[in-house]
């Protein structure tokens, strides 16, 4: 029997623009406060994490024309790349999370693993821009349920927000997702994200494995511990 669908890469919400929403309490193509660089905003990235740069000689590299790429180099410094600490402090000065709890220093981790093709612990400007559209979609989806803004989303609201994405995962599978993400009963919006984190990198694990469209894969051990300990 096929397996009913993957879902859940971080597109949008039912409802929800495909650009996504601005970060919290900033309009689209505000300056950023203090010494972090242009606005934020743009449209979401398209196609695929080829690298910035190259053209003309002489001509500014692509990217510099886009709204968020000051306030990316303002974060990334000199190696170009921002880790899971500028990540965190980038979360924390923007104001991303409004009123909810900030975001972990091992969410933010495991964010920058989601889109860490080649293994450095560092995302580039491309995948800056992926997170952001993928954090924005997230973000509506929690807010569609936590509204009475507790900051947290009851189990059985964390179940319907599985489905919303797209995920089809059994009662049993939900129930340890429950589990491992629930703190005194209720998700909280930083592990709401890592577990949406992990749901979409294992799922494209998994999915770029099963080329027949089957709902089942063989793993080696070796690429099995690859996939999922690197999330």
């Amino acid at each position: 029997m096929a397996y009913p669908g993957y879902g859940g890469y971080g597109g949008p919400m039912p409802g929800i623009p495909a650009q996504g929403m601005p970060m919290q309490g900033m309009p689209m193509g505000a300056p950023m406060p203090g010494q972090m660089g242009g606005p934020m905003g743009g449209a979401p990235p398209q196609g695929a994490y080829a690298g910035y740069g190259g053209g003309a000689y002489g001509a500014p590299p692509p990217a510099a024309n886009d709204p968020m790429w000051s306030y990316f180099t303002a974060l990334a410094g000199q190696d170009g790349e921002i880790d899971a600490e500028e990540l965190q402090r980038c979360m924390t000065q923007s104001g991303f999370t409004g009123s909810y709890s900030p975001f972990s220093l091992e969410t933010c981790r495991i964010m920058i693993a989601m889109l860490d093709r080649d293994f450095t612990g560092k995302m580039g400007f491309n995948e800056f821009k992926d997170l952001f559209t993928a954090l924005n979609g997230w973000k509506q989806n929690f807010m569609m349920f936590d509204q009475d803004r507790s900051g947290t989303v009851e189990p059985h609201e964390m179940s319907q927000a599985v489905n919303a994405m797209g995920y089809r995962v059994s009662p049993q599978a939900l129930n340890v997702i429950i589990k491992r993400y629930s703190k005194g009963g209720r998700i909280f919006f930083d592990d709401y994200v890592a577990c949406c984190v992990k749901l979409r990198s294992l799922t494209e694990n998994f999915r770029r494995r099963d080329t027949m469209h089957q709902g089942s894969v063989a793993f080696q051990y070796d690429d099995f511990i690859l996939c999922t300990m690197a999330i």
